[in-house]
C-alpha cells in the first residue's frame, strides 16, 4: 500500500489514468466491431465507411499511448485487406 505522499499522489493519478485509457481502448474496439460487423454483412460501401472512420481512431490510440504503433498499422492492415477481398 502506498505510505508517502508522493506514492499516494502516484496512486490516484494510475488509477485515473487507468480509467482514460480503458475508455479509449473501448472505444476503438467499438469501432473495429462495427468495421467486422460490416464485413460480415457483406456490405462493402458500410465497411469501407466503417473502416474510414476506425482508422484515425486506432491512430489516435497510438499517440495516446494505448496502442503500439505496430498494432494499429497490422489491425489496419488486415482490416482493409479484408474489407478489399469483399466481392
Amino acid at each position: 500500500m502506498a505510505n508517502t505522499p508522493q506514492s499516494k499522489k502516484r496512486a490516484r493519478q494510475n488509477e485515473a489514468r487507468f480509467q482514460i485509457n480503458k475508455a479509449r481502448r473501448s472505444r476503438i474496439r467499438t469501432f473495429l466491431r462495427k468495421v467486422e460487423e460490416a464485413i460480415a454483412s457483406g456490405d462493402k460501401e458500410a465497411a469501407t465507411a466503417a473502416l474510414k472512420a476506425a482508422q484515425p481512431e486506432l491512430m489516435r490510440g497510438v499517440t495516446k499511448g494505448v496502442f503500439h504503433k505496430n498494432t494499429a498499422s497490422r489491425k489496419i492492415s488486415r482490416l482493409s485487406a479484408r474489407v478489399k477481398s469483399i466481392a
